[in-house]
């Protein structure tokens, strides 16, 4: 009783201090019978030639933006989502979700996971690396301060959603909704759900709540507006990757993504003779230490080892990992390199290659 009540007490302490994200336990997404049959014909993945993606600049399109640009907007005064600093802005008609700050593990994490699972074929938002100028943002964002009322803020990352639109009225989806994927009714192959699983795990996925997820409709015509159950081809996808490259954790702290030393020392699968995933799972999490299958092993291994050593390294250039400490919780652990992360993202990928799950 004593032990509840401490900890009663001290988790408003601690999403206070922002150590921690929201711990509220989220809503089960709604359960519709249109839903139910979009999840069942859902895919995870689509082909990628891996070897030919860029995956330095990412993604490109008219609303892209190149490697570090400098993007000045105006300030909007809207209430974003989640515990890590961002704010809004406006470039023009053009409506920006900027996150921000060195201090920020979701400025890095974001940038590489996403870039990882775009290259090798697995859905994901786009981040894109950038500094900010923004015009009227509040003093208690921080940032640099500059003349006319503008501040700067880099590094910083700019989001643009994935193509496509969202399934309504519920769009988030839980981990365990990948086992009512039915490949006999024209959803996602087992292979293809363990390996993003697997995917999680090597990334160590840590804030896997619904609200994480997204179930996509990537039709090739928009729905008219209002919300539509209407979805030729459903797409299940990771919408918020910034708590990776680290270590999962139970209140899914900030300081734990992207977190060299952390990442190092966690290794890809449980002790055991079977092929169990090493995710422990968050207070708010719906994946935990999956079991894989030796085809969804084999699959993400595969794809892994398309990527050249020039790809892995432009994806931890691309985000930017030295102005991040090797440890965010020690100021003396320094700043890993880039051949460092790199070296490190290899010897975790040959846990997936050497292991066999049959």
């Amino acid at each position: 009783m004593v032990r509840h009540l401490s900890l009663a007490l001290l988790f408003p302490t601690i999403v206070a201090c922002g150590a921690i994200r929201a711990v509220t336990p989220q809503n089960k997404p709604a359960e519709t019978p249109a839903r139910t049959q979009a999840i069942a014909r859902a895919q995870v993945w689509a082909p990628t030639d891996v070897a030919s993606m860029d995956i330095r600049t990412g993604p490109t399109g008219p609303r892209a933006f190149p490697f570090q640009a400098t993007v000045t907007c105006d300030y909007s005064p809207k209430e974003l989502s989640g515990g890590s600093p961002k704010f809004a802005c406006a470039n023009g008609e053009d409506e920006l979700k900027v996150k921000f700050g060195a201090a920020n593990a979701e400025v890095f994490g974001e940038v590489a996971a996403t870039r990882l699972l775009w290259a090798l074929g697995f859905g994901a938002d786009r981040m894109y690396p950038v500094s900010v100028i923004c015009r009227g943002c509040p003093s208690a964002l921080g940032g640099i301060a500059r003349e006319n009322k503008e501040r700067l803020f880099d590094p910083a990352t700019i989001e643009r959603k994935m193509p496509g639109h969202e399934f309504e009225p519920d769009s988030a989806w839980s981990w365990k909704e990948l086992d009512a994927v039915d490949v006999q009714r024209g959803g996602a192959s087992l292979a293809h759900r363990d390996a993003l699983k697997l995917l999680a795990v090597f990334l160590q996925h840590t804030d896997s709540k619904p609200q994480q997820q997204r179930l996509m409709c990537v039709d090739q015509t928009a729905p008219a507006e209002g919300p539509t159950t209407a979805c030729e081809h459903p797409f299940m996808m990771i919408s918020d990757l910034g708590l990776t490259f680290g270590r999962a954790n139970t209140f899914n702290a900030n300081g734990k993504g992207m977190n060299y030393v952390a990442w190092a020392a966690t290794p890809v699968w449980k002790e055991g003779p079977r092929c169990v995933g090493n995710l422990p799972k968050s207070f708010t999490g719906t994946l935990k230490d999956p079991v894989i299958s030796e085809a969804g092993r084999a699959f993400l291994a595969d794809r892994l080892m398309q990527l050249s050593d020039a790809q892995i390294r432009a994806l931890f250039e691309a985000a930017r990992v030295t102005l991040r400490l090797r440890d965010p919780s020690k100021s003396s652990s320094g700043f890993a390199t880039v051949d460092e992360w790199t070296d490190l993202f290899k010897r975790k990928r040959t846990e997936i290659v050497e292991r066999r799950c049959a």
